[in-house]
């Protein structure tokens, strides 16, 4: 199985090319393959699929699937499409420019050059209300947000460094039934946010494209007009841009290495 690793703000992915969708990709693979132990090591796995081999009709020539590093499913990844979209263009198998990824989320357009950080089309923030988190005995009150997968972003008062995320916050699964993502998130300046993140299915990363631009959201709520906010997390970076029904994410995607499985392994 040939392979390439990547990440984006170190949430870091392995990519499996897979243009004719011949790879029956089980869980316990997927698992195997993200292990930092005894396997690659990755937050999850990105396979690279035509949509026409992947049996769906959106417009799109490559659909992003997206598993967690347990092997589970999900809908959208914002750091991974924006490595994914680097892969594709570093491969050859897209051009620099404008195109667009199909997701289990729906079509997501990304924007890229030869090299560089990558820009891509988020859709919209959905504020869905209160919900909370507890960690460590304590009780944080959030917003939960969809942004093609749900979110519960918690404002919290002192750094985010301080936070013990070594075991998932609970949350109420009534309330969140296929699990959610949780962001803790702090201003630290003119929109300008620091944050961490407990994703579903792969534990504390040290970035969640789609969990920062649920947090700049729920800053945001109440604010008027667009805006640009800052993420910092604790692998780099990003910039968001809210404006109206949308969030553009802006960040790097790096391709760091390749190769192939030994035979047999998976």
């Amino acid at each position: 199985m040939r392979f390439v690793k990547g990440h984006g703000t170190e949430n870091d992915f392995v990519i499996l090319p897979d243009p004719d969708g011949d790879l029956d990709l089980a869980p316990e693979a997927v698992a195997r393959l993200c292990d930092r132990r005894a396997g690659i090591g990755a937050d999850g796995v990105l396979r690279v699929v035509r949509t026409k081999a992947a049996g769906l009709d959106t417009g799109a020539e490559w659909f992003m699937d997206y598993r967690n590093a347990d092997g589970s499913i999900a809908e959208m990844c914002g750091n991974g499409i924006r490595v994914f979209a680097r892969f594709l263009v570093e491969a050859g198998l897209a051009a620099p420019g404008e195109w667009d990824v199909a997701t289990r989320a729906g079509l997501r357009r990304v924007t890229l050059g030869a090299s560089g950080d990558v820009s891509v089309d988020m859709g919209p923030a959905e504020l869905l209300g209160h919900g909370e988190a507890s960690l460590a005995g304590t009780v944080f009150q959030g917003q939960r947000v969809s942004v093609g997968n749900p979110h519960l972003a918690c404002r919290v008062d002192g750094p985010v460094a301080a936070l013990d995320l070594s075991r998932a916050p609970g949350f109420d699964p009534g309330v969140f039934p296929d699990g959610v993502n949780v962001e803790f998130f702090r201003a630290v300046g003119e929109r300008h946010l620091e944050m961490r993140v407990y994703e579903r299915g792969s534990g504390e990363t040290r970035s969640c494209g789609t969990g920062t631009v649920a947090a700049a959201a729920a800053a945001a709520a109440g604010s008027a007009g667009p805006a640009e906010w800052v993420v910092d997390v604790p692998g780099g970076r990003v910039t968001v841009a809210l404006d109206g029904g949308t969030g553009r994410l802006t960040g790097p995607a790096v391709l760091v290495a390749d190769g192939e499985t030994r035979p047999g392994w998976i």
